[in-house]
Formats: C-alpha cells, sequence, structure tokens
C-alpha cells in the first residue's frame, strides 16, 4: 500500500477525538505512530457507551499500543527515551496538563530540538484559553449550532465534526513543520484548536452578513443560492435531495421531467428568478417529484446530470455499492473480534486508497516490540513489566 510517511515516526499521548484523529491521518498516510496510553487499563476511550462508543475503534487503526504509568519515574523515563527517537509528538489534554507531567513543549524540545509538538485545544491563545472546550461547547458559541438546528432550536452537528477537523488541521500543521524543517533543522509546537475551526467553519456566513448587513438565518430557513435545493418525498415514502444549481441543469431537468410548462414560463428563466419564484416553483415541483418513487427519480437525475442525494442512515453505508467498489471502507476488526468495515480516508494517491496495516490495538499491544527498538533489553522491559509499570494485555501475533 502507499506509505508516504512512512519513515516518520510519531508518538501519541491522547484520548477521545481530537488528537486521535491526527494521529491516524498520519498513520492511514504510512507513519509510525505509537500511541500512548495509561496502564493498567488504557485509554478510557475504550470503554465509552452510547454515541462514544466507535470512537476507539474509527480512530485507532494503523497505530502500536504502549501502555505504561507515567505517574512512576521509570514509566516517565522510558517515554522521554522514545520521545527522543520521535519526530512528532501529538498531544490533547487540557492546557498545563503536559507541563505538570514533564511532557510539555519546552520541556521536550530541550530533549529533542528536531521534535515537532502538536497540541489540540478547545481554544488558541486569548481569553478563552482556559476554559474545558467539547465539540458541542464550541458548535452552540461558534455559530454552527444555531445555523443548523431550527429557529430557536440550536442543534450540534450529527457527528463529531470540530473534533475531526481539528485532528486534520493538527496533521496539516505537523506536516508542514517537517517541510519547514528540514529548512531550519529544528522542529516547532503546533497548536490546533476547537473553538477557531468553528469559527473557519462560519466563514462564510460571516462574509454573508459581512455583504448584507442583515441578521443571518438558520440553514432550515435560509434563502438559498439556488432556485432548486430542496428535499422531496417521493411516492413510496421516501425522501431525495435535489439541488438544480444552474441554468443548464434546469434545461435539463425540464427535459428529463416533462416540465415544457414550468421551462417556458419566463418567472423561471435564469437561477436568481427561480430563486426570487421558490415559492411557486417548489410546489410545482412537489407534485411532479412526489409522483415517482425514489429509484426512479434517482435514476432520471443521474442520467440528465443533475446533483442528487437519496436521504440514508450511516448504517446503511456498510452496503453502498460505490464505497465497496472504491475502497472506501477498510475492513478491520473491531475490540470485541468481530468484522466490519469502517471508512478510510477520503484520499486516493496515484490511484491507490490508503489502507490498513493494523487493527487498532489491544492495551499495550506492542510494548515489547517499541521499548526493544529504542534500546531496552529484554531484561529492562521484563523488570517493568513485573512491576506494573508496563501493561501488556495481548501481544500481537
Amino acid at each position: 500500500m502507499t506509505a508516504p510517511l512512512k519513515d516518520l515516526r510519531v508518538v501519541e499521548l491522547t484520548h477521545m477525538v481530537m488528537g486521535p484523529t491526527c494521529g491516524l491521518v498520519l498513520a492511514d498516510l504510512g507513519a509510525d505512530v505509537v500511541k500512548v496510553e495509561p496502564a493498567p487499563d488504557g485509554d478510557n476511550t475504550r470503554r465509552l457507551l452510547g454515541s462514544g462508543m466507535g470512537f476507539f475503534a474509527m480512530y485507532n487503526r494503523n497505530k502500536r499500543s504502549l501502555a505504561i504509568d507515567l505517574k512512576d519515574p521509570r514509566g516517565r523515563d522510558a517515554l522521554y527515551r522514545l520521545i527522543d527517537h520521535a519526530d512528532v509528538f501529538v498531544e490533547n489534554f487540557r492546557p498545563g496538563a503536559m507541563d505538570r507531567m514533564g511532557f510539555g513543549y519546552a520541556a521536550l524540545s530541550a530533549r529533542n530540538p528536531r521534535l515537532i509538538y502538536v497540541s489540540h485545544k478547545g481554544f488558541q491563545d486569548g481569553p478563552y484559553s482556559g476554559r474545558t472546550a467539547l465539540d458541542e461547547v464550541v458548535q452552540m458559541m461558534g455559530g454552527l449550532a444555531y445555523m443548523t438546528g431550527p429557529p430557536g432550536q440550536p442543534l450540534r452537528a450529527g457527528a463529531s465534526l470540530n473534533d475531526v477537523m481539528g485532528g486534520m488541521f493538527g496533521a496539516i500543521g505537523a506536516l508542514a513543520a517537517v517541510i519547514e524543517r528540514e529548512r531550519t533543522g529544528r522542529g516547532k509546537h503546533i497548536v490546533s484548536s476547537l473553538y477557531e475551526n468553528t469559527v473557519f467553519l462560519m466563514g462564510q456566513h460571516m462574509a454573508m452578513h459581512a455583504m448584507t448587513r442583515k441578521p443571518l438565518n438558520p440553514m432550515s430557513v435560509r434563502t438559498p443560492a439556488w432556485g432548486v435545493y430542496d428535499i422531496f418525498k417521493t411516492a413510496d415514502g421516501q425522501q431525495i435531495f435535489i439541488g438544480i444549481v444552474t441554468d443548464t441543469q434546469w434545461e435539463a431537468a425540464c427535459r428529463a421531467f416533462g416540465l415544457d410548462d414550468l421551462f417556458a414560463d419566463p418567472a423561471f428563466r435564469t437561477n436568481n428568478d427561480r430563486v426570487r419564484a421558490r415559492d411557486r416553483l417548489i410546489p410545482a415541483l412537489e407534485a411532479r417529484f412526489g409522483a415517482m418513487t425514489r429509484d426512479a427519480l434517482a435514476a432520471a437525475c443521474e442520467s440528465c446530470g443533475l446533483p442528487f442525494a437519496p436521504i440514508l442512515r450511516p448504517d446503511e453505508l456498510f452496503d453502498d455499492p460505490h464505497l465497496n467498489a472504491s475502497g472506501g471502507l477498510l475492513p478491520v476488526t473491531l475490540p470485541d473480534g468481530t468484522p466490519t468495515r469502517l471508512p478510510a480516508l477520503p484520499l486516493a494517491m496515484d490511484g491507490e486508497r490508503l489502507g490498513l496495516r493494523r487493527d487498532s490495538p489491544t492495551i499495550g499491544a506492542d510494548g515489547r516490540e517499541v521499548l526493544a527498538e529504542i534500546g531496552m533489553t529484554p531484561a529492562e522491559i521484563d523488570a517493568l513489566i513485573a512491576s506494573g509499570v508496563l501493561v501488556v494485555r495481548q501481544e500481537r501475533r
């Protein structure tokens, strides 16, 4: 498989989603990512229930696990030695936590000046930097929940959007610092933050307000930029989204669906005309489209080149023919041994998708291997295991 980062060594001290996503991106691109977990029980994310149940399985593939007690000086020494051999260190704990543990940027860069240190935080430096943040917190205060929900009912997006995006920005920053290090010989401290990436997402709406000086409406009641950009009910009780965003698409749609009367109406001639006449246009289309089944409507849209999408649940994606044909789902084994398929990175390199080298690791599965690579002897490693400083629940076969 493609592994462009195969010579990059990453130490990841993270939990939940944001930091692990950064490590996932680097690992899928071929980096050797060692996930450091607390001994004896490993990352608490492994044991989440409810909507957090899938976090560990999704964001920790292609990594090795080192489970070690960092409260013990021997555990801290082992981790220092590992970081001395690393290119990138990734963390996502509260401000000050790494400094208190002795693993802050100043301490680690003094030991390894070439180290690229990637912090994932709630906020960049400023009045809010000491606050505790969650994806939902920043969606609320950053305007995303307001834009997503109906008026007066702020609603978080249906995925850990900012956590994932924050991890991606962390990986982008790390790779930029790797390139810069070739010129300077030194690493850098990269900070990716939840709140600021939410605000980045809101940039288009902020620009609109700056241009119109009018209050912004949530997306659910906005005036769209296009005349047809809507969800329609179909004859079989299903739903489908259809967008008609150009005048060429409007002509193609009218021909495909026999909408000669609408095409001849000057009130619908251009996209901006259709936007202004949506109160007449959409009910007319609802009547036409509502007489067809979803599959028939989808087939007609595809044949004439219209943007369309059936409204699906995430569990329906396992059987998506495109994802299964294009390598978009990777065969993985869940922590309980169940085989399944989970999304690959949405990238192809020279036509090759980035695949799976390792399932998400069991707690401490690679501890012996990782510590041996930094020069620790079998006797030293056995002593750490005997004292409980190093935990190896199940070694990889």
